[in-house]
């Protein structure tokens, strides 16, 4: 076999208790990863509303029937940004024949300089499924409050740079925030706890 994950390998050995979680995902019941952090009883980003590049509002029911993988940043990010979207679209090679169930959701926090084209432009570099929000700088700035997300702009010269978060926050088909993603993480281990939680909700 290739690197190609399967959901079958990744539940291997659960036995009884993935079977239990099969039918319901309670999180009292004990929904576990191997790599990130369980946030199933956490309630986040419940209420966002941002505009795609295209104009379009979007909401977190708008990703429903999907898994949404949330990442905050900006396009003149120098390192952390390009590396979480990077490691995403390595996730959705790994994910083989369930990587159509993945959506990567980039949120700008610089929504003054990264323009809808410059954000569709930057995104769809790493992979054309990828999609961006933006909004104005207050609406940015709510949804970043709603997500517990830390921003702060940064003197850099005659310009700035932006310091921020740099966790992925993921969501069950139903809206439900189930799990975050660490940026040390590598691209295996996300896609090993995503194929989990797809298995197990």
């Amino acid at each position: 076999m290739t690197d190609l994950l399967s959901r079958r390998a990744v539940v291997a050995g659960m036995g009884v208790l993935g079977l239990g979680l099969l039918a319901g995902c309670n999180p009292a019941r004990g929904l576990e990863f191997k790599y990130g952090k369980n946030m199933s009883n956490e309630i986040l980003g419940r209420s966002f509303s941002l505009k795609d590049p295209q104009g379009n509002v979007r909401t977190l029911s708008s990703f429903y029937g999907t898994m949404p993988m949330i990442f905050f940043g900006f396009t003149q990010c120098p390192a952390v940004c390009p590396t979480a979207l990077a490691r995403a679209a390595q996730i959705k090679k790994l994910m083989g024949r369930d990587a159509g169930f993945l959506q990567v959701v980039f949120i700008t926090l610089d929504p003054e300089r990264d323009t809808p084209e410059v954000l569709d432009a930057y995104v769809k570099a790493f992979d054309p499924s990828f999609t961006a929000l933006t909004g104005t700088p207050e609406e940015i700035d709510q949804v970043a409050r709603e997500f517990k997300v830390y921003y702060e702009k940064v003197p850099a010269g005659d310009t700035y740079t932006i310091s921020h978060t740099s966790t992925s926050y993921v969501y069950d088909s139903r809206g439900t925030l189930r799990l975050s993603l660490g940026h040390s993480l590598n691209a295996k281990e996300c896609t090993e706890d995503l194929l989990t939680l797809m298995e197990i909700c």
